[in-house]
């Protein structure tokens, strides 16, 4: 018998585990790439021992050229800044927009502080009055929301329309797309109110909402309704639109197959029409809530609803030499919750879509 050649045996054995190293990390790459890491790769790739220098330059590529491009506009930022007067004064660079995002965060924990001390008051009077056989006393902390409470605030209005804006669209998008009748019916109404601004539909909703909920102690406050409310009413078209394009490009050959089967409406609709439209209902979803985003901070500031709109339009309202670094900082902060929103809806979107991701 011929002899087996060790070095062989474990070239092979090498080789074995980095096939099954390069496997996991095309695996993970479906991830990095929903979570915006995608530079991950080429590192981990590099490390495995494929082509570092080719890898390197993917990494070069992938988060040194944008992270070259963020350094060029903050310095470019900080040299033009000081160049713009206003009437609060030298439009503030990046040091000043730290510095007011800091000053926020500090506030929020004195104020959180606050709210700690005011309850634990409350809670050491009611002690004193069970223990004296009184009744306990309802006090509310009346102190203005921090910074923090009017991010949650707005994240919360926003996924609360964009559930209402999902739950209406995603059926109306399947009817129009599987008939041509109700396709037929809902396109007029489409085409007249996708286009209609959050700023005309603010008053109609506020009117209608104080109507009919005039109650003031209900589960949601008018306020939070009404800027709901407007989310919906802008941010459901896109996800109408492509639920009936996705539904009504279907595989003919697939609709032939439920006919053939004689599949009931529900069967249909559940194990053929939405598996083969959910690309692009995700996408559609994913358009929304970014519309959704931008509406809410509209509408908040229109009717001075709580949340970031209201913090923005307060601090411009409010005038003071620290306003201005103030409001670019809730610019900033709205635009990473934007971005962050998309991420969570392609992260969802890739756990249903993505066939061979574990």
């Amino acid at each position: 018998m011929t002899a087996v050649d060790p070095n062989f045996a474990t070239d092979a054995a090498r080789e074995a585990r980095r096939a099954v190293w390069f496997t996991r990390i095309n695996k993970a790459d479906k991830w990095f790439t929903v979570l915006g890491l995608s530079w991950l790769t080429p590192m981990l790739k590099a490390a495995a021992g494929d082509n570092p220098r080719a890898q390197l330059g993917e990494v070069w590529r992938l988060l040194g050229v944008p992270l070259l491009a963020i350094v060029g506009f903050l310095a470019l930022w900080a040299t033009l800044a000081p160049q713009v007067q206003t009437s609060l004064g030298a439009v503030p660079g990046p040091a000043q927009v730290w510095e007011q995002a800091v000053n926020l965060h500090e506030d929020a924990v004195r104020k959180g502080e606050s709210r700690a001390k005011f309850q634990a008051q409350v809670a050491t009077l009611n002690e004193r009055r069970i223990a004296n056989g009184q009744d306990p006393v309802e006090r509310a902390y009346t102190g203005a929301p921090t910074y923090y409470q009017q991010i949650g605030t707005s994240i919360a209005t926003v996924f609360f329309g964009f559930l209402i804006a999902t739950v209406v669209a995603v059926p109306l998008g399947i009817a129009a797309g599987l008939s041509k009748t109700a396709n037929a019916a809902l396109n007029p109404l489409i085409q007249i109110f996708k286009p209609v601004s959050p700023l005309a539909w603010l008053p109609i909703v506020t009117m209608i909402v104080s109507a009919v909920y005039a109650t003031n102690d209900g589960f949601f406050a008018k306020s939070f309704l009404i800027s709901a409310i407007t989310v919906t009413l802008c941010s459901l078209w896109p996800t109408l639109i492509n639920t009936a394009l996705g539904v009504a490009s279907i595989d003919k050959d697939l609709v032939n197959v439920s006919k053939v089967l004689k599949m009931g409406t529900w069967t249909k609709i559940t194990k053929l029409v939405l598996p083969s439209a959910l690309p692009l209902i995700f996408t559609g979803l994913r358009l929304s809530l970014g519309v959704g985003w931008m509406v809410l901070i509209a509408a908040e500031m229109l009717a001075q609803n709580p949340g970031l709109g209201k913090f923005v339009w307060d601090e411009f309202q409010n005038g003071s030499s620290q306003s201005l670094a103030r409001i670019m900082v809730a610019v900033l902060t709205i635009g990473v919750i934007g971005f962050l929103l998309d991420r969570l809806m392609y992260a969802i979107q890739a756990a249903f879509t993505f066939t061979n991701h574990r």
